[in-house]
């Protein structure tokens, strides 16, 4: 191996940046993704739940009962009316990394924020930040810009006790961004949900909820529940849940008011609590799957320090209620531990949902029939699919149609940073041709393709049974990795990537059909991506401009003036693999697939993949584009 000689380690290499600069440096570490406000796990949504943790934390501790918060021209203003911030600390407790009163929990018993991160974070990746604490008669405030101190004061006030933060995102560290508002609102509502009693304001607009969780899942029902939902409350836990229709699990889990939408410890708990429990309950070894079919709920529970995998807070990585150091008199540490949480809501479960059906015998027939339609239809079609499969094995279908990654799955490969995890990826084509480009480029630690032959069938008209012996969509189960459970994702990142044209944009929607049917979680859990490919190449002999709509076209065009030529992409096997490596990395273009939890499945399916009404025809006209306004027309 040739050694760079003209390298020199020295001194001078090693560097010590403050804290401000390390966020802006690697803001990653701190808020996930960066993004432009387009998906709800972006970085601007993580500014807001880091102060607003704050607020719904001394709630949590007994102090203020008010919310305020505004969004306007993507400048974000929250008030609480808890303690406010000790006036001496407000310049410490907003710039200074690892610094906080929750270290320490006689003051902040089960909070969410618990590193001394969170609004530092805020306060570094905004172009302003303003933060004003009112206590008793004085406030104490401060501006920053980019995390750096501008001005500071202390004053008399009239003002209710509490703490005002105002900040605006940086341009720079999120290009283009922009607050969606729904997204916002979700986020309110489920603060609202876990902390019954309090009222959160967000441009004018109150959200309070007076019954906790059982509003959540009751207002966000897109099936008609089998039987009312059940809702039972403990110390540190409370839980919702009922059966529908539908296909697969519907459960929402939070830790702490946080919503961990990627689960963790607690709903790994909740699930395997519900099938135990039901199973005994009926003194019969029901598989779990046929206990959970159909389930739609709810879990929250409050832990203290809770351990998250990532500083996003999206999945609780915690084994116990909880696991702290405490100093003894003599200076020794011991480790004092909690009962673990998979224990503790196998317990609380097991208990109260049976007593609970005990006296609401009513409820019995109806979910041990909703458990033997479900087992009665699982052995049929896994007798069917297994069939498949082998016939598949056989003739080495599978390895023709999946290109896996070599490293994430690789059997030998025993540990997985989270990294490693967030960035794996398999992308759904259609065609050789845009298979192997793909294949070709990729990153293949990580990114692997599976080729669809031609549209699978619509999943909509047709029965389970019919879906369960198409060999495409066997096919596909298996490469995800869920035949059996939905937990053993093998990938991160679902990416649908057919042709903008409409063959393409009918197998997008048979895909899309499929996995909402029978798969919704995987969208539910923001799993699901539309790749987004270039409409247009505009270059001269200077520069060449990849263009995802008219509108860059036409910038693209201005800018680069004379000489330009214009190439319209209308399929994935037209774009050389030389070009399509740019468009598949670090910067591709993701749509995320969303749904809303209040829309019904069904709904959505009948509008889409349904007949063809003369609603469906209204609305194709009213949102089709046509070709003339894609073609490079007058140019």
């Amino acid at each position: 191996m040739a050694v760079n000689q003209t390298v020199n380690y020295t001194d001078d290499n090693i560097k010590t940046i403050d804290g401000v600069e390390h966020i802006r440096l690697r803001p990653g570490m701190y808020i996930g993704r960066q993004g432009n406000g387009n998906n709800p796990g972006d970085g601007i949504y993580i500014l807001l739940k880091e102060i607003l943790d704050n607020s719904i934390d001394e709630f949590a501790m007994g102090f203020g009962k008010q919310v305020i918060i505004n969004i306007e021209n993507n400048e974000v203003t929250v008030r609480d009316f808890g303690r406010g911030i000790p006036l001496d600390s407000v310049i410490k407790a907003t710039s200074i990394l690892n610094t906080g009163g929750k270290f320490d929990d006689k003051a902040f018993k089960k909070s969410v924020g618990l590193n001394g991160v969170g609004t530092k974070a805020v306060n570094a990746l905004s172009e302003s930040f303003y933060v004003c604490s009112h206590r008793d008669g004085e406030c104490s405030w401060a501006r920053f810009e980019r995390g750096e101190l501008k001005e500071s004061g202390r004053e008399a006030t009239k003002e209710k006790n509490g703490t005002l933060v105002r900040f605006k995102p940086d341009d720079m560290m999120f290009p283009g961004f922009n607050y969606n508002l729904d997204f916002v609102e979700t986020m309110v509502k489920n603060y609202s949900y876990l902390k019954k009693g309090l009222t959160l304001t967000l441009n004018g607009v109150s959200y309070k909820s007076e019954n906790g969780l059982l509003d959540l899942v009751n207002e966000n029902l897109s099936d008609t529940p089998l039987y009312s939902p059940i809702h039972l409350e403990g110390e540190d836990v409370e839980i919702v849940l009922s059966h529908c229709n539908a296909y697969g699990e519907n459960i929402a889990s939070f830790v702490n008011g946080q919503n961990t939408r990627d689960g963790g410890t607690h709903l790994a708990a909740f699930r395997e609590a519900i099938a135990k429990t039901l199973k005994e309950f009926f003194k019969k070894n029901y598989a779990p799957e046929d206990c959970r079919q159909g389930i739609v709920g709810a879990i929250s529970i409050q832990i203290q320090e809770p351990n998250f995998e990532g500083q996003t807070k999206t999945k609780l990585g915690s084994t116990y209620m909880w696991e702290k150091m405490v100093k003894a008199e003599d200076g020794t540490f011991t480790t004092d531990i909690g009962p673990t949480i998979r224990s503790f809501v196998n317990d609380f479960v097991s208990k109260n949902l049976n007593n609970y059906l005990t006296i609401h015998k009513e409820l019995q027939p109806i979910i041990e029939e909703k458990i033997k339609a479900s087992q009665k239809e699982r052995e049929e079609i896994s007798s069917i699919q297994k069939k498949t499969r082998e016939r598949n094995k056989r003739a080495n279908v599978y390895n023709r149609k999946l290109k896996d990654c070599r490293y994430h799955f690789n059997d030998k490969v025993t540990e997985k940073t989270a990294d490693d995890i967030e960035r794996s990826s398999i992308f759904i084509t259609e065609g050789d041709s845009a298979s192997g480009t793909i294949t070709k480029v990729r990153n293949a630690n990580n990114q692997a393709v599976f080729s669809l032959r031609g549209k699978p069938i619509n999943c909509f008209k047709e029965s389970r049974k019919k879906v369960a012996e198409n060999e495409e969509l066997n096919l596909l189960i298996s490469a995800l990795g869920v035949e059996d459970d939905i937990e053993n994702l093998r990938y991160n990142n679902i990416i649908v990537a057919t042709d903008a044209d409409d063959d393409g944009m009918h197998i997008r929607m048979l895909v899309l059909t499929f996995i909402m049917k029978y798969y919704p979680e995987l969208i539910r859990r923001g799993h699901v991506h539309i790749l987004q490919t270039p409409l247009f190449r505009v270059r001269n002999k200077k520069a060449t401009r990849y263009c995802y709509s008219q509108e860059e076209k036409e910038k693209a065009i201005k800018e680069l003036k004379s000489g330009v030529e214009i190439t319209r992409f209308k399929g994935l096997g037209e774009i050389s693999s030389n070009e399509f490596v740019d468009f598949i990395g670090e910067n591709m273009r993701l749509d995320l697939v969303k749904l809303a939890e209040e829309e019904s499945i069904s709904d959505i399916m009948e509008f889409y993949m349904g007949d063809n009404t003369i609603e469906r025809q209204n609305f194709i006209r009213e949102n089709l584009r046509s070709e003339e306004e894609l073609e490079d027309v007058n140019i």
